[in-house]
């Protein structure tokens, strides 16, 4: 029984896995005309689901997965490098939110959770742009802090816009969730006896 819950976890996980990288691909669009490059998409919303559904350290194994998906089947152009600031910026929302929720599971908890994780996000993307953006793609360190107030204001957007559609969808997909995925087979009539 507990192998078949293990299963049945980790099915739902790929499901939320693919359901990421299928919204990166279908959704996504820049927010400032001035800055085209940052472009909002739903990718954290099913590992926001994740997360809440099961806890901040799946929420943070399923957003290693994403951002590696992310990397291999959407950006390589960003190398590993954009893998790495997926992995710590949705990582940071994702342990933040999903430890106060799995200590106070609530509408209020969900939402203090959520609050406090994308403000980790948003402060996380600050060292991750000072570290990644001049070291890796060779911006000058001027600009990158230049640019700060923009990609500030975009990942608070991007955060605030993500955390609205979990929370106004997580109730309805924890209703479909909470069914196991694998029925138990029955067995043939001779050996159940």
């Amino acid at each position: 029984m507990k192998q078949r819950t293990y299963i049945d976890r980790m099915v739902k996980l790929g499901m939320l896995t693919a359901l990421s990288i299928i919204l990166v691909y279908a959704i996504h669009f820049p927010i400032f005309p001035s800055a085209t490059y940052l472009e909002y998409d739903m990718a954290d919303v099913p590992i926001l689901i994740g997360t809440f559904l099961y806890g901040p350290w799946w929420g943070l194994a399923l957003t290693a997965v994403v951002s590696l998906l992310q990397w291999l089947l959407v950006s390589p152009q960003g190398l590993w490098v954009g893998a790495v600031m997926h992995f710590f910026a949705t990582g940071s929302y994702v342990v933040a939110a999903g430890l106060i929720y799995s200590r106070y599971k609530s509408r209020k908890g969900a939402l203090a959770g959520m609050a406090v994780g994308a403000l980790m996000q948003t402060l996380m993307m600050i060292p991750m742009n000072l570290i990644f953006t001049v070291h890796f793609f060779g911006y000058p360190r001027a600009v990158v802090i230049d640019l700060l107030p923009i990609t500030c204001a975009f990942n608070a957007i991007k955060t605030i816009a993500n955390s609205i559609i979990t929370f106004l969808l997580y109730k309805r997909i924890s209703k479909i969730f909470e069914k196991n995925l694998l029925k138990p087979r029955e067995l043939p009539r001779e050996l159940g006896n």
